[in-house]
């Protein structure tokens, strides 16, 4: 496949442009359908939807707020209401507007001053739901609004619309993000068109992802925050991936291979990691469905279409791409040495070996220092508790967050979250006489009964997002109704974000324990082993752990929210844990994949674990860390979106795969695989001849043996100063990795291995005091000589 598409291109081109524009044309013809459907089955909650919805059908649109205040006088004054009502009426008059209730309409209205007369309020109903509000007409009501304002008259408005148009412009965070891993990519690659295969092969897939989410949204109810949160995965890993198979690419050009041939063999080997990879994610996002939370599975549907999208990208567009590059894919100036220098021998070196070499030589200590770290960045995550923000999470300087402010003010800090506490039948005096009674509880209101309904307005005397309120709901439930001999029921929104709260934090274990055992057998199948996957799922749980830790102590307790300008501190969004986990197992899959496949293959080849580890990690290492710092800029980027849920994700996100490989990846896991040793590899052996075979990367083609006597290679093992080196451990392998005969060298640095026949082979040589070398040799009809020089601190080996 690889090489069709690269010999076919301009098809391949011309294809996935005409499937973007295609889609993207009839996804801005059908518009967006986003529903946020928060209410849960078997509920308290659900069942005073159910109730309020026979007794008052749901009406259509959108009710927002406009709120207003005096710093002298009343509200009431002449020349206040000679500004606010006619501004009122011709927001009534505006196409799309159903209804403006305001105060100074008779005693009803007188509701709708503050006690003291300086803050009043009008609510705006308008015809459409938010979402489908034209952003011309939010913003005429905005400016209509506001040009009631003068010196000492302060006017603001809140809601849902409201939000949508003071957000910024769609796309800010995505540009930012693509702005940032652009720059990471440059300095990686060094090559402008290098630097652009990534991008667009993000660009393609999550575009696709999300104009083909935008169309499902007609069919299905996705919230809202599906887009940004799959614009947010799918350019993290449409960029990684290509990453993947780009540096891999380049690397095939670097040892003198012929550019077709290099992405068919880099498609070939990284491109099967990443379609392992894509799956492990899309399988750790489907998850999310164990939860049983219908909020979740519009997340599912957008998240995994676009990851989807953005793998088919990376594996038929990356590759016509790179035909049209050719070998300007390397840098100008390793064009240059490679055609005056020739192919350069693969080699580890720098900063990535030394390292590499650092964590051999003092595991224990890198270990504990990881293990401390990590710690202290968790405990914060014994206080999380979870809930659901609102507007006065907004920034201090939006005009929803005043607006919040100002009711909060003129009525109390509950009137942003009343509660309904919904009966049916029955006298309900004795009811509302007891919930009157109830200590925290400001005001309760019976409305008018209909169709044998009463609904009771419930204003507490906290906000929505306060424990306080929480604790009141609990105790509405679980001892004023029973008290007052009543059935009845606790709903409004902030009943509805307790109980999704709740129930994600019951079905929260569940989730874990699916996720991390399918990476447990997933990790078993694939490396042959009971430890690495155990090692691994350890791993995961410190990482999660001390990501929600940063982001308690960011969004829970306030630590720097001034700084990033995300507003005001509250719980930890609900729906966080569950999407937080299923990407950073998704992630974190893949870096684990990556660095032990690595360590694996090393590990089969030369029984070495120590070799294993150190060569794996000095190979890997530059490239997880690259791909780390590309997923951190991308997600926080996501803190421009204008959405506060949206916001805690990218920080949790950027967090977790900061904290994953920079801390885990590169320190923790090498150190604890060199500290348990040979153990890393072991799996019984009953169990090994049950586990079906899965190879991430193909097998190496075995060079066929040729007819004729069995030979040697002989020589000598010596170091940089040419004084021989005894012990080394000197092993011949087929290419494939099948290891045919391996011997210590002697004092002199003298080793002899047999070779079954005339061949090409590899010669792996390893000194603990040194470094390591691997090359592929060739042996003719007679012996071969050849000597290997070990360098200290240097890791050299071939793929």
């Amino acid at each position: 496949m690889a090489r069709w598409c690269y010999r076919h291109r301009l098809v391949v081109l011309l294809l996935w442009v005409g499937a973007l524009f295609g889609l993207g044309a009839s996804a801005s013809t059908a518009g967006s359908d986003y529903a946020n459907v928060f209410s849960l089955p078997d509920t308290d909650s659900k069942s005073a939807y159910d109730l309020m919805e026979k007794a008052f059908p749901a009406r259509a649109g959108d009710t927002d707020t406009v709120v207003w205040k005096v710093d002298e006088g009343s509200v009431r004054d002449a020349d206040v209401r000679s500004r606010i009502q006619p501004a009122l009426e011709k927001i009534a008059r505006m196409k799309g507007v159903g209804d403006v209730s305001g105060p100074y309409a008779g005693p009803q209205g007188a509701a709708q001053i503050s006690r003291d007369g300086h803050i009043a309020y009008a609510q705006i109903t308008f015809t459409q739901r938010a979402n489908e509000i034209p952003k011309e007409l939010v913003e005429d009501v905005v400016d209509t609004a506001r040009d009631a304002r003068r010196d000492g008259l302060q006017v603001e408005l809140g809601g849902q619309a409201i939000q949508r148009v003071q957000e910024p412009p769609q796309g800010l965070a995505e540009m930012v993000g693509l702005a940032a891993a652009a720059i990471v990519l440059f300095l990686a690659f060094g090559s402008l068109f290098a630097m652009l295969l990534p991008i667009a092969v993000a660009v393609f897939g999550v575009g696709m992802g999300l104009f083909g989410t935008q169309l499902l949204s007609h069919t299905t109810d996705i919230p809202d925050l599906a887009p940004l949160l799959s614009s947010l995965i799918g350019l993290g890993v449409g960029i990684d991936y290509a990453l993947f198979i780009v540096t891999r690419h380049r690397r095939g050009i670097l040892k003198g291979m012929d550019p077709e041939q290099s992405a068919v063999t880099a498609l070939n080997t990284s491109g099967r990691a990443v379609l392992f990879a894509g799956g492990t994610v899309c399988i750790a996002l489907a998850g999310m469905l164990v939860t049983n939370l219908r909020f979740l599975d519009g997340v599912v549907i957008g998240t995994s279409l676009t990851v989807v999208l953005s793998v088919l990208a990376a594996v038929t567009l990356l590759p016509a791409l790179l035909g049209f590059l050719g070998p300007r894919v390397l840098s100008r100036r390793q064009r240059r040495r490679l055609a005056a220098e020739g192919p350069e021998p693969e080699r580890a070196s720098g900063l990535a070996a030394r390292w590499s070499g650092t964590v051999q030589k003092r595991p224990r200590t890198i270990a504990a220092l990881a293990l401390v770290v990590m710690a202290v960045l968790a405990l914060p995550v014994l206080s999380l508790r979870l809930g659901a923000t609102d507007q006065g999470n907004d920034d201090a300087s939006t005009t929803t967050r005043q607006a919040y402010d100002l009711l909060a003010e003129g009525f109390g800090p509950g009137f942003n979250g009343p509660l309904q506490v919904v009966t049916e039948g029955g006298d309900a005096t004795a009811l509302v006489k007891g919930i009157q009674a109830t200590e925290g509880v400001a005001r309760a209101v019976p409305l008018p009964p209909a169709r044998g309904v009463t609904v009771i307005q419930v204003i507490p005397t906290t906000s929505p997002q306060s424990k306080e309120t929480d604790d009141l709901i609990d105790t509405l439930r679980g001892e004023v109704i029973p008290r007052a001999g009543a059935e009845a029921h606790v709903g409004g929104v902030t009943a509805v974000s307790k109980d999704f709260a709740s129930v994600t934090g019951d079905r929260l274990p569940y989730f874990i324990a699916t996720i991390i055992g399918l990476g447990f057998l997933l990790l078993l199948v694939a490396f042959r082993s009971l430890v690495v996957p155990l090692t691994a799922a350890v791993m995961n749980l410190i990482a999660a752990a001390a990501s929600f830790g940063v982001l308690v102590a960011i969004f829970q307790w306030g630590w720097g929210l001034d700084l990033l300008g995300l507003g005001k501190e509250g719980p930890i969004n609900a729906f966080l844990p569950v999407i937080m986990l299923s990407l950073l197992f998704g992630l974190s899959m893949d870096y684990q994949v990556f660095l032990v496949s690595r360590m694996h293959e090393e590990w089969v080849h030369t029984r070495d674990n120590a070799r294993a580890v150190r060569v794996g990690l000095a190979e890997t290492s530059r490239v997880i860390n690259s791909a780390a710092l590309i997923m951190v800029c991308v997600f926080l980027a996501f803190v421009l979106s204008g959405d506060s849920g949206a916001a805690m994700a990218g920080v949790g996100l950027a967090a977790a795969v900061a904290l994953d490989a920079f801390l885990l990846r590169t320190a923790l896991v090498p150190a604890a695989m060199h500290l348990l040793g040979t153990s890393n590899w072991w799996l019984p052996a009953w169990l090994e001849k049950r586990l079906p075979h899965l190879a991430v990367e193909p097998a190496e083609e075995e060079t066929p043996a040729a007819d004729g006597p069995a030979s040697a290679i002989h020589g000598f093992v010596r170091d940089a100063t040419g004084a021989p080196v005894d012990g080394a451990s000197v092993t011949l392998l087929t290419t494939g990795g099948r290891r045919l005969d391996r011997v210590r060298s002697l004092a002199d640095g003298s080793y002899i291995v047999s070779v079954p026949a005339p061949g090409t082979y590899l010669l792996a040589a390893t000194q603990s005091s040194y470094g390591a070398r691997a090359r592929h040799v060739t042996v003719g009809e007679g012996p071969l000589v050849y000597d290997v020089e070990l360098v200290e601190g240097e890791v050299d080996a071939v793929n």
